[in-house]
């Protein structure tokens, strides 16, 4: 049982220590930055300032009311698997509780702007840098906030060369996706999981089954 119990406290460390940086970072960006503002760090980094309505990585696929219950949701059953996993002592590796405290970190971190940030911030323009608001006087209602990301690495921008088909002498970046570091630890939880851990993801899914 000593093992759950620190299992259970590394989890929450990792969600706590996560979601501050996340937030601090996003805070600063929010009230420092013009929208589209960019700081130039190196010529394959650069804070870059943009919102989004989206998914991870600025993708834009559903509606935000949708994305926005569909992340809670995720959470609350990410937070209850963490929670029946942890009991598991001498079955379950310490890593893949941080993984899984990685993601749920990250979604949490993302579910923050999209409840909060549009009822607790002014708008973000090209002229104008937001500042906080009382409540009720936000740019969007709860549930409808944009997503504050700034991590940019163009790290090969280039043409393609003109002899390709189609795509002959257009503009090409490689890994052009702004985000931030919700974004970047659900990417790495989860990256750490299918290198590191299918395996018991496979057991788990075949246990699952089973019980079916």
């Amino acid at each position: 049982m000593k093992l759950s119990v620190s299992q259970g406290r590394m989890a929450a460390l990792i969600v706590v220590l996560v979601l501050i940086i996340d937030q601090i970072i996003k805070i600063w960006v929010k009230t420092t930055m013009h929208l589209h503002q960019s700081y130039h760090i190196t010529d394959w980094f650069y804070i870059y300032f943009t919102e989004n309505n989206g998914m991870a990585f600025g993708l834009e696929i559903f509606a935000k009311l949708f994305l926005t219950i569909f992340r809670i949701v995720a959470v609350v059953l990410i937070t209850w698997y963490i929670a029946r996993t942890v009991r598991q002592p001498n079955k379950v590796k310490t890593g893949y509780i941080a993984c899984l405290s990685l993601v749920l970190a990250g979604a949490i971190g993302n579910i923050i702007d999209c409840v909060f940030y549009g009822e607790i911030f002014s708008e973000s323009t090209r002229s104008q840098v937001a500042s906080f608001v009382s409540l009720g006087h936000g740019y969007s209602d709860w549930l409808h906030g944009k997503v504050v990301d700034m991590f940019y690495f163009p790290i090969i921008e280039t043409n393609w060369p003109s002899w390709m088909p189609f795509v002959g002498g257009e503009h090409f970046i490689f890994f052009s996706p702004i985000f931030n570091f919700a974004d970047a630890a659900i990417s790495c939880g989860i990256i750490a999981l299918l290198l590191f851990y299918s395996k018991y993801l496979n057991s788990e899914s075949s246990v699952g089954n089973k019980s079916k």
